[in-house]
């Protein structure tokens, strides 16, 4: 870190602080992320983050780099959050003409939202601490930031700071002004919270944007937009997995999944997928084909395990704008 910058930025010079902290801030906000789980509420933590550190600029004092300082403000700005629990309500299912069969459950994490791909160029190929245990690209699937939803905050912040980014217990406990032995504690706890909630699979997904990838991808997209049923379930697993956050409803399982399927194909809507990626997973925008254009209905996350489709999860097409995606495609 160069010393004039610092002293500069110390005496108010914000373009000297824009440039201190540029480097970090797309690391940061996915690391705020996974402790939220919420791109919005992630965005949020990371503006007090900032604001956080040009305000207390004066109090860092060099012992650790300026990074894990950084990560020490954007930590606790993020557990402040979880405590004060303001989190966006469960919504109803209110597509008029479609009634959903009953779920097989009722999802805990209604405010998970996607991350774009767009936005991790630079953020997950960060260096690593030595006791990192998880790869960057799994540490970002939904499947992961939805487990890490469930644990306690402070066991949850422990696991990400040693267990994906790699920081040693020492600089853990600095951060969350605590001791080691209590970092080691609280770690082994959210292990084996992770152990229990992560899906344990055989077949590894196929690499993104590899050859197999691309072929159930190109699949899913004929046999959606053409509602071709059978084509679709053919795709899915025995115990394919569907949950649509902010809605809880969930279905497990390739009859209820199809059933559900069934009910949107009937409703003599026609649809077009616009692809993309979030979490590092294919991802499409739903359009719903009305006389005057197509309106964006959501957005699908597809998890691939093999050759097929694990889980579908569905957003609200709220979401679209954080894709760069239209809300609305021009008519036909």
């Amino acid at each position: 870190m160069r010393t004039d910058l610092l002293s500069r930025a110390r005496g108010g010079d914000g373009e000297a602080f824009r440039a201190l902290t540029e480097p970090h801030r797309r690391e940061l906000q996915v690391h705020c992320y996974r402790m939220l789980g919420s791109f919005q509420d992630a965005e949020d933590a990371l503006q007090d983050t900032m604001l956080a550190a040009w305000r207390g600029l004066e109090r860092f004092d060099g012992r650790a780099s300026l990074r894990t300082w950084l990560y020490r403000i954007a930590t606790n700005r993020c557990l402040d959050a979880l405590r004060s629990a303001r989190r966006r309500p469960a919504q109803q299912w209110d597509v008029p003409g479609i009634d959903l069969p009953e779920p097989t459950g009722l999802g805990e994490i209604h405010w998970l939202e996607p991350y774009p791909d767009a936005l991790l160029d630079g953020a997950i190929s960060v260096p690593l601490g030595p006791e990192a245990r998880y790869e960057q690209t799994e540490s970002i699937s939904l499947a992961f930031v939805t487990a890490l939803q469930i644990l306690p905050p402070r066991q949850l912040a422990v696991l990400i700071l040693r267990d994906v980014l790699g920081f040693h217990a020492n600089e853990v406990a600095d951060m969350l002004d605590t001791t080691v032995e209590s970092v080691k504690s609280a770690l082994k706890r959210a292990r084996a919270g992770m152990q229990d909630r992560l899906p344990v699979t055989t077949d590894p997904r196929p690499p993104a944007d590899s050859p197999a990838e691309d072929a159930i991808v190109a699949k899913f997209v004929t046999a959606y937009e053409s509602a071709d049923i059978e084509a679709l379930v053919a795709l899915l697993t025995d115990d394919v997995f569907m949950s649509m956050p902010p809605i809880p409803l969930e279905y497990r399982g390739r009859d209820l999944v199809t059933r559900f399927l069934t009910l949107v194909f009937d409703s003599a809507h026609r649809f077009e997928l616009l692809p993309t990626r979030a979490n590092g997973q294919p991802a499409f925008a739903v359009y719903r084909h009305p006389s005057l254009g197509a309106h964006g209905s959501g957005l699908f996350v597809l998890t691939l395990t093999g050759d097929r489709i694990s889980a579908m999860t569905r957003f609200e097409n709220t979401v679209l704008p954080t894709f760069g995606l239209p809300q609305s495609l021009p008519g036909a």
